[in-house]
């Protein structure tokens, strides 16, 4: 998604896009008249990046506990983590069909208003932005949090209460830099993402050194988990490690050739994170025991005290810093999301409106910032994953749907990348498998996605099905818009990109 500085009135400047990672990707040109408009300036490169950035952040630093938390050794654990990066690959290369088809704003979000209709779009929409979004952002701040605490607490878990309050504090300094200058968000991410990528190589050239030295007692088959409903749930924490490769969409449009550039990005990409995902696994196993992994809130740490020990320390900070900034890029690349909806008249008006004088969406990530804090009244992260995992994989399952609904419904339209059609209908066969079989293995979790899911319905039907609303209504929300204008300073765009 991207994130763009907004424009003066009668002026004229160019400014970064921010991707999925919130890095800078392209450029914006506006003229006199404000029309926006994106130049494809994007090469091949610069696509592996912006999805390798985008897909790499803390799960790869939470996950492994989840994974081999329901699969029971360590061997089906690396298993689970290579099919969910396979799984993940033909989940792009569905989206990447769509992509090419349907170039509207929004991603699957646009696909779905496309092929089912406004009423399907709306609970997608109502699923990233009040689910799998701010319930991310919550895990990667807590995942942060206890990163940052674990070095004080070497023997325990780190307190609940200060793990929460610390990931709140995390959430409100981003959310000032993010409200203050979109440029000082950028430079956040861009620092964050070279802490991110610099723990994961010095772990995983440890770990390969390990390997060399024969520790391999701990690859084993021993102690495999075979319950069907235990597998499914080790899929949601692998599959959130994965979680940003559905973002790949957004940057379509800046890309060079797409048509022949995309599957090549899609497949050095998933396959170069899958590796990278893989070798650090396999690096934390060549030391830890499960038992060690099972009983660590932070692997990485776990990990660092046993393979490096005086200098230890250096692993928890890139960890944390890598967590900070994920947390960051989550915050920055939210409100286009906003945007999309608001453009088809399903979001509040509020949500797209800029800062007069700081030229940031204040109202969108003080919108998310308030959703996150309010997913941290739960501190089980595992727990967080499970509602996020559900709400994404129901909610992606009904994106690739529209693939072959459109080749049965509009085989005519123009499809410059077609997919094999075995590849959506795999990808739907593993999505059933993912949300039906957890909503047994874990009815509570699930149970609660399902409810939040559910109470769209209501809400799309009283704000945006009902059109003739009685004046007091629309008096009262246009009160209600004027006076947050009022507060936060903030008015909607002459024009934004579409």
């Amino acid at each position: 998604m991207e994130t763009e500085s907004l424009n003066r009135k009668n002026s004229s400047r160019k400014s970064s896009v921010v991707n999925g990672n919130g890095e800078a990707a392209a450029k914006v040109e506006a003229d006199g008249g404000g029309e926006v408009t994106l130049k494809a300036k994007m090469s091949l490169i610069n696509g592996c990046t912006v999805i390798v950035g985008s897909i790499i952040g803390s799960g790869i630093f939470v996950s492994p506990t989840g994974v081999l938390m329901y699969t029971g050794s360590v061997n089906l654990a690396l298993i689970v983590w290579v099919v969910s990066g396979i799984f993940s690959m033909v989940g792009a290369y569905c989206y990447a069909e769509l992509g090419t088809m349907i170039t509207k704003s929004g991603a699957d979000y646009a696909y779905i208003m496309e092929t089912f209709g406004p009423f399907m779009a709306f609970i997608r929409l109502w699923i990233e932005c009040m689910i799998v979004r701010p319930c991310s952002q919550a895990i990667v701040a807590l995942t942060f949090s206890v990163y940052v605490l674990k070095p004080f607490f070497p023997e325990c878990t780190p307190p609940e209460d200060a793990a929460r309050l610390l990931a709140v504090c995390c959430i409100l300094i981003l959310t000032f830099v993010n409200c203050w200058d979109v440029k000082w968000a950028t430079a956040v991410q861009d620092i964050f993402t070279y802490a991110k990528l610099l723990a994961l190589f010095i772990i995983i050239a440890s770990g390969m050194y390990q390997l060399y030295l024969g520790n391999t007692e701990y690859f084993t088959f021993e102690n495999t988990d075979t319950k069907v409903t235990s597998l499914a749930l080790s899929f949601y924490s692998g599959l959130f490690a994965y979680n940003g490769w559905n973002y790949l969409n957004f940057i379509i449009e800046e890309l060079k050739d797409p048509v022949k550039n995309l599957p090549r990005a899609i497949a050095i990409s998933c396959i170069l994170v899958t590796l990278v995902y893989v070798l650090a696994n396999v690096s934390f196993y060549t030391i830890l025991s499960p038992d060690e992994v099972l009983g660590s809130q932070a692997v990485a740490v776990t990990y660092a005290e046993r393979a490096f020990g005086v200098i230890a320390w250096t692993i928890p900070v890139f960890v944390a810093l890598s967590t900070f900034g994920a947390v960051n890029g989550i915050l920055l690349t939210s409100s286009r999301l906003f945007y999309a909806g608001a453009n088809e008249g399903q979001m509040p008006e509020i949500l797209t409106m800029i800062q007069i004088q700081r030229f940031t969406p204040t109202p969108a990530v003080l919108a998310m910032a308030l959703l996150s804090m309010l997913y941290l009244t739960v501190s089980d992260i595992f727990a967080l994953i499970n509602y996020v995992g559900f709400a994404t994989w129901l909610s992606i399952g009904v994106a690739v749907l529209c693939l072959p609904w459109l080749r049965w419904a509009q085989p005519n339209l123009p499809r410059p990348i077609r997919v094999p059609l075995i590849f959506p209908i795999v990808y739907l066969l593993a999505t059933i498998f993912v949300t039906v079989v957890p909503m047994y293995a874990s009815p509570v979790e699930t149970g609660y996605g399902i409810l939040m899911i559910m109470s769209s319905i209501p809400v799309y039907l009283v704000f945006i099905a009902w059109k003739n609303k009685p004046m007091w209504f629309q008096k009262t929300m246009g009160g209600f818009t004027q006076a947050l204008q009022k507060m936060m300073m903030v008015v909607r765009p002459k024009s934004s990109s579409k």
